[in-house]
């Protein structure tokens, strides 16, 4: 789970009611004529291209977040470079497909299926005669064998993250030869598909020493189309170099590159030719998007762009009436600025040679509503506040300003195009303010009630408003420095002086203004109701990495609300909205209904901010106040999400082909633990019921895969009924790739097939490099 490039670790195989009467959750089966899976919003963009245009060697330098401290992705402190030098080195027996589901993996498996379900479900895999590990062992029974009994959980001595599916495994044997595999299952398991993916080697699954540190940073023996050549910590660098036994499609790549580059430096980094591929933010794709040729005479240099700071004679300045020493600074500051230009021309000529490859990642945004106590704790408000949301909006503030589909997610449990998917949030209702109004109102919540103003909130206000006034100063004290140097840098000969001095007078004036408004960020003068609290005490215009949305979403917000927004949203900075503006508070016994809406504060964070102030707009419209804060990075999974101290949230959650498995935990109903805590396994929204936890017990179960599906859809037809949770939007998906680079960039759903990346061969180059010619972009699926 994360927010947008922020948050906690999702326990992922890649990789954290209403009583009956008061809503009727509609049937799924049986009245639906087509598949409710649909497609995927947004398939792969990647570049294609045949193996065959594609040269022979390189190395491809690719961006990730960091190096990771562990090579084995079931233990606690994996991450998402652990599972991409997995997919790359280890054997996995099923990878997703473009529509994001489990396909078999015929380089590893000849076949695999249930071939007994009476008395209990065996599983019989046949695995490909030419599979081998990288020291010449063939792949077999003992490897199987060995993973099982370190991830059963029988053994405590072995470090794991998870056991899922492992622990319902009562043994692993050989079949006909060592090529077959015979798993028998103590209890039926659906998702039998998930497991063995990856699949390491019993020299690493056979003792727990050798489990728990034995493949931290090193992998000596794999079985993929690359091996890990280096982990070098020092260097931020993963090295996977072509596997010289591997027997699938040659590798095409000589090595892949993983290096550690922050996502705020990798505009720089990409310009500098240090890096061929990376993931980027929105803002980013703006610099990609706006690089291209440039000719004489670019709007960024002017016609004179050639000219060096020395073609401007010092005299000409003397002769302007600046002495010699101002004349040598004004030479000195043209020098300077001539030379940043001409460095930004040589970064747009260098990001020309890049293009931004766009998809839908497979996870989606949801707003959560804690509902372990407060407020939210009462089923009718958590409802109030999902009717009041327009999701279709929140999404096209987010995706259409990419290029991308922007629609809703309809589910908790799957994505457009998954098997289990289908648009369950009618189970909840559409967006309805009044029937919101009412629910509140039900609950005891009424507009205009009399609201009793604790003692801490009025010092708290009074704090910001000193605060404020203290910052105002300070900035008028820098405006008065700056005016006081500028006349002791203005001196002149007597009679250019005056002009000087009149010229020098304006330009202050103006500097003075221009000032105020980038400082106040009111550059129209106008001031939105609610929004006074500012950005997340961002001082400057830079966009975050994860947000380059932030300008867009603003004016995009702006404009709706100046085109038919609510009354009072607007007016001269300093001026009151009118008395009958908007919807009035509501309150209960003396207390209005304010929820604390936290996010994380550093970069990345811009987009969540736009998006949690659009619903607090929308959340105003029915009389619910949001106290928004922004918390450190660090500590806003830790310190909020896991510990329950929030109200609203906004965070993500990664897609799964094996949603009765790994989603469970995520919806299961919290219970008492022995010490008397809760214990909510990963449901950070504390809401559950024990109907969700039954269906995903039957889903588990089921090995028809029809009634398997059904019963998943049923569970997230009711865990949209009980508005734990609200799912927004699928996550954009931007990365930046060489234009000659084939096969790689935004994946979507599916499973990147590392052999087949490469770089285009000349005579296979389109226009500018790209692969045939121009880049598709987003497609719609399959």
């Amino acid at each position: 789970m994360s927010h947008d490039g922020i948050g906690p670790r999702a326990v992922t195989r890649s990789v954290a009611f209403l009583t009956a009467g008061v809503l009727a959750v509609p049937a799924l089966a049986g009245c639906i004529s087509e598949d409710p899976a649909g497609k995927p919003l947004a398939g792969p963009d990647i570049g294609s291209a045949d193996r065959a245009k594609i040269a022979d060697g390189g190395t491809l330098r690719w961006a990730v977040d960091a190096v990771p401290e562990t090579l084995n992705t079931f233990q606690s402190d994996a991450d998402a470079t652990t599972t991409r030098v997995a997919q790359a080195v280890l054997p996995s027996m099923f990878r997703m497909d473009e529509r994001g589901r489990a396909v078999r993996n015929p380089d590893y498996l000849e076949s695999a299926e249930v071939v007994k379900t009476e008395p209990k479900q065996v599983v019989l895999y046949r695995i490909n005669q030419q599979a081998v590990w990288s020291d010449g062992r063939e792949i077999g029974a003992a490897d199987f064998a060995a993973q099982w009994r370190a991830l059963s959980g029988k053994d405590t001595a072995y470090w794991t993250a998870r056991n899922a599916g492992y622990d319902r495994i009562e043994k692993v044997e050989r079949g006909k030869g060592n090529l077959e595999v015979k798993v028998t299952f103590s209890r039926p398991y659906a998702d039998w598909r998930s497991l063995f993916t990856p699949l390491y080697p019993k020299e690493v699954m056979g003792t727990p020493d050798s489990f728990n540190d034995g493949a931290r940073k090193k992998l000596k023996v794999t079985a993929g189309p690359f091996t890990v050549k280096k982990v070098d910590g020092k260097e931020d660098e993963v090295t996977l170099t072509r596997n010289a036994r591997w027997w699938g499609s040659p590798a095409r790549l000589s090595e892949i590159v993983l290096r550690a580059v922050p996502r705020d430096e990798r505009v720089s980094a990409l310009a500098a030719g240090t890096l061929d591929l990376a993931e980027i933010d929105p803002a980013a794709v703006r610099h990609i998007t706006a690089a291209g040729p440039q000719s004489t005479g670019t709007p960024l240099m002017g016609p004179d762009a050639d000219r060096s700071a020395a073609d401007e004679p010092r005299s000409r300045a003397t002769a302007r009436g600046l002495d010699g020493e101002a004349a040598d600074e004004e030479v000195s500051a043209r020098g300077k600025r001539s030379e940043k230009a001409a460095e930004q021309v040589r970064r747009q000529k260098a990001l020309s040679g890049f293009e931004v490859r766009k998809s839908l990642e497979p996870a989606y945004t949801q707003l959560a509503l804690n509902g372990a106590d407060g407020p939210l704790a009462d089923e009718r408000v958590r409802r109030a506040v999902a009717r009041a949301l327009d999701r279709k909006e929140l999404a096209e503030a987010v995706l259409k300003p990419l290029g991308l589909p922007a629609e809703p997610v309809g589910s908790h449990l799957a994505l457009s195009g998954q098997a289990a998917y289908a648009d369950n949030s009618g189970a909840l209702g559409r967006q309805d303010t009044e029937e919101a109004q009412a629910l509140l109102a039900d609950a005891g919540w009424v507009p205009g009630g009399p609201v009793e103003e604790k003692k801490e909130e009025k010092q708290k206000e009074k704090a910001k408003e000193k605060a404020k006034e203290g910052e105002k100063a300070k900035e008028k004290a820098k405006e008065g420095e700056k005016e006081k140097q500028k006349e002791k840098e203005g001196r002149k000969t007597k009679e250019g002086e005056e002009a000087a001095g009149a010229e020098g007078k304006k330009d202050g004036g103006s500097g003075k203004d221009t000032g105020k408004k980038s400082g106040d960020g009111d550059g129209d003068g106008t001031y939105i109701v609610g929004e006074d609290k500012g950005h997340g005490g961002r001082g400057d215009d830079k966009a975050p990495h994860d947000s380059g949305t932030d300008g867009h979403l603003a004016q995009e917000g702006a404009r709706q609300l100046k085109q038919g927004g609510a009354p009072g949203a607007y007016a001269p900075q300093g001026t009151a909205a009118p008395a009958k503006a908007g919807t009035a508070p509501v309150a209960k016994n003396g207390k209005a209904l304010v929820l604390r809406f936290v996010l994380p504060s550093g970069p990345g964070s811009g987009t969540l901010r736009s998006v949690a102030d659009r619903i607090s707009r929308m959340l105003e419209r029915i009389g619910i106040r949001s106290d928004i804060s922004q918390v450190d990075d660090a500590s806003y999974f830790k310190d909020h999400i896991a510990s329950g101290k929030y109200d609203l949230a906004l965070y993500s959650w990664p897609a799964t082909a094996f949603p009765a498995t790994d989603a469970r935990p995520v919806h299961a109903k919290p219970v008492p633990a022995a010490d008397g805590s809760l214990n909510v396994e990963q449901n950070y929204t504390r809401v559950g019921t024990d109907q969700v936890d039954q269906l995903f017990d039957q889903a588990i179960a089921t090995l028809d895969d029809s009634e398997h599906r059904e019963l998943i859809r049923r569970a997230d037809s009711r865990i949209w009924a009980v508005a734990g949770s609200i799912p927004l939007y699928q996550r954009p998906q931007l990365t930046a790739a060489r234009k000659d680079l084939a096969n790689a960039g935004a994946f979507g759903l599916r499973t990147p097939v590392y052999e087949d990346m490469g770089f285009l061969k000349k005579s296979a180059r389109g226009p500018a490099g790209t692969p045939g010619a121009k880049s598709a972009g987003p497609s719609s699926g399959s």
